[in-house]
């Protein structure tokens, strides 16, 4: 977010400096008229955002490799370019001029380049990493700690583990290691200057030292649970261990009328849209489905929807007819039931396009998460603690796991996936769904994660 308004400014700033620079070089452009060079300009910066956004300039692992950074950079003003010289060639009296977009372009390019280096190498920002104390040898606090140590730009530390036992001092259980015993933490957390405690004790039954908890607390430093922070970092709610006690006592999982029905109305005005603009498409799809592999043009498949109910999903053809002749399967790399057209439909999404009639029905939303075939409903039931739980909501065209994780092949990556759902559920809102539809667009765009 403070990237996005930094640009925002920026490309103001940088559209501000260009038009006084060509008005005082020639007064042959439209000039500054009020509202409407604001209006111009607002054009301008929007087009730039998008085009920066859906060429991956707001993701820390681009802006952490300077080549990819300034590759990326250059498409994204080349598709900005390209899409204002549309938008002017449409609607002239938005056009800021040619002098003006000449003058602009080198300036907003080196702009936003030196912003994302300035921001990379001073750490994001101008301040010492928040040191965090893990309480405890707990699954959930190491695997907390994997995710901080991958994600430097949250600006995290973790200095170390306590031992429940005060024993394996020295011990690397991920690096770092034990540095002390539970008894001994208000003397490491003053000797360490910790600005965070998080629990996560294998055992607490006898091990937790809570008068010193409560000090500690008291002085005004955080302490949460592993599954809370874990669940902060890594936007997903870790099943490792967790208590159905967490679940209830948590914040979140809420499912008021006003919201359900605004979700209703945003999934009906979109599907409703989407098929009218995508009805070409459709058209050219199903005439090419029909041409490689002939009838039927769409397939049709029972999964499992809202409150475990059944129905029936739409989508086009992407597979051999006689695909699923052995039983149901999970697609995996390079599947060879998949058609050539087939491949190039589930790398783009368009296999999907057909489910928008599913969302006008109810079987389905917009966002939620994905349907599963009873069968496979039935073997992750098995396998996976609170699976159930996620027909608490109906099932989505796209969701918070699709845009943030691959294809789920395995009872593994279903389990990582079932933590991604069990998060939207709990933060489930309209900005969260509008924010997965726009990211969406962006895995579509670039074909990423589909099998």
């Amino acid at each position: 977010m403070l990237l996005l308004c930094l640009d925002a400014g920026l490309i103001l700033g940088g559209l501000l400096v260009a038009a006084v620079v060509r008005d005082l070089q020639d007064t042959g452009w439209v000039g500054f008229d009020g509202y409407r060079t604001f209006l111009r300009f607002m054009v301008v910066v929007v087009i730039c955002l998008l085009s920066l956004y859906y060429n991956e300039l707001y993701d820390p692992q681009v802006l952490r490799q300077h080549t990819e950074l300034f590759v990326h950079l250059l498409q994204a003003f080349g598709i900005a370019c390209a899409s204002l010289a549309l938008a002017y060639y449409l609607f002239p009296l938005f056009s800021l001029g040619r002098g003006v977009a000449a003058l602009a372009a080198p300036i907003l390019l080196s702009l936003t380049l030196g912003v994302r280096l300035l921001l990379e190498n001073s750490n994001g920002l101008v301040q010492r990493p928040t040191r965090v104390l893990i309480i405890g040898t707990g699954q959930a606090g190491i695997m907390l700690t994997r995710e901080i140590i991958s994600r430097p730009e949250l600006n995290l530390k973790v200095i170390g583990f306590l031992d429940e036992k005060g024993e394996n001092l020295g011990m690397s259980l991920v690096n770092p290691g034990i540095i002390g015993g539970v008894n001994e933490v208000t003397e490491i957390v003053s000797s360490h200057k910790v600005d965070r405690l998080v629990l996560s004790l294998a055992e607490r039954r006898g091990t937790t030292p809570v008068d010193q908890l409560l000090k500690i607390k008291f002085a005004g430093v955080p302490i949460e649970d592993a599954h809370s922070a874990y669940e902060t970092v890594s936007g997903r709610i870790l099943l490792e261990r967790l208590t159905p006690s967490w679940l209830i006592l948590s914040e979140g999982f809420r499912k008021n009328p006003f919201l359900m029905a605004t979700k209703r109305t945003l999934d009906v005005f979109v599907a409703l849209i989407g098929i009218l603009l995508t009805l070409p498409l459709m058209g050219i799809v199903a005439v090419a489905i029909w041409i490689e592999s002939g009838k039927p043009i769409l397939f049709r498949q029972k999964r499992i929807g809202l409150h475990g109910k059944e129905f029936e999903m739409m989508k086009f053809r992407s597979m051999r007819k006689d695909a699923e002749a052995a039983g149901p399967a999970w697609a995996t790399t390079n599947d060879s039931r998949i058609t050539k057209l087939g491949a190039f439909l589930r790398k783009y999404r368009l296999d999907e396009l057909p489910q928008l009639i599913n969302v006008l029905r109810g079987d389905m939303s917009l966002v939620g998460p994905r349907p599963e075939q009873p069968h496979f409903c039935e073997l992750l039931r098995q396998n996976l603690r609170y699976f159930d739980q996620r027909h608490s909501v109906r099932p989505g065209i796209t969701g918070w796991a699709q845009v943030k994780y691959q294809y789920g092949a395995t009872v593994e990556e279903s389990k990582i996936k079932l933590e991604l759902d069990l998060f939207y559920i709990k933060h489930l809102s309209t900005f969260l769904d509008l924010a997965i539809i726009f990211e969406t667009v962006k895995v579509m765009l670039i074909g990423r994660g589909a099998q």
